[in-house]
């Protein structure tokens, strides 16, 4: 079987990343861990196939992209299509804030993400 999901030959790219995010991956991080989204747990700088995503729920087959200025350039507008395409295969959402959006209202940040994630089942439900 393929691995598609944290495949070992870019652990190190992810933990580079990891140790380097930026601001805006750092303050929504902060939201994130923990399991303080609601009890989901996100993972930060998951790969998926050759791709590694900011944030990512298993769960509920999430990720979260913070997109910098850099991705307006047309190689990176090609880029993030062929990588939605690609998760969208595997039936994975994507929420794409800019470093902006977080930067100037978190808050705001959060409620875009809040109406990705069901709401959470109560005792008996389910």
């Amino acid at each position: 079987m393929t691995e598609i999901f944290n495949k070992k030959s870019q652990t190190i790219k992810r933990r580079i990343l990891r140790n380097n995010m930026t601001r805006p991956e750092l303050l929504l991080w902060t939201k994130l861990k923990n399991k303080q989204m609601d009890g989901y747990r996100f993972r930060r700088q998951f790969s998926i196939g050759r791709y590694v995503a900011d944030f990512y729920c298993p769960e509920l087959k999430l990720v979260i992209e913070i997109d910098g200025p850099n991705h307006n350039t047309k190689e990176n507008i090609e880029y993030d299509r062929e990588r939605d395409l690609f998760m969208h295969s595997l039936d994975i959402n994507i929420i794409r804030i800019s470093n902006s959006q977080i930067l100037d209202n978190i808050d705001e940040a959060i409620v875009i993400i809040k109406t990705k994630i069901p709401f959470p089942l109560t005792k008996g439900e389910g």
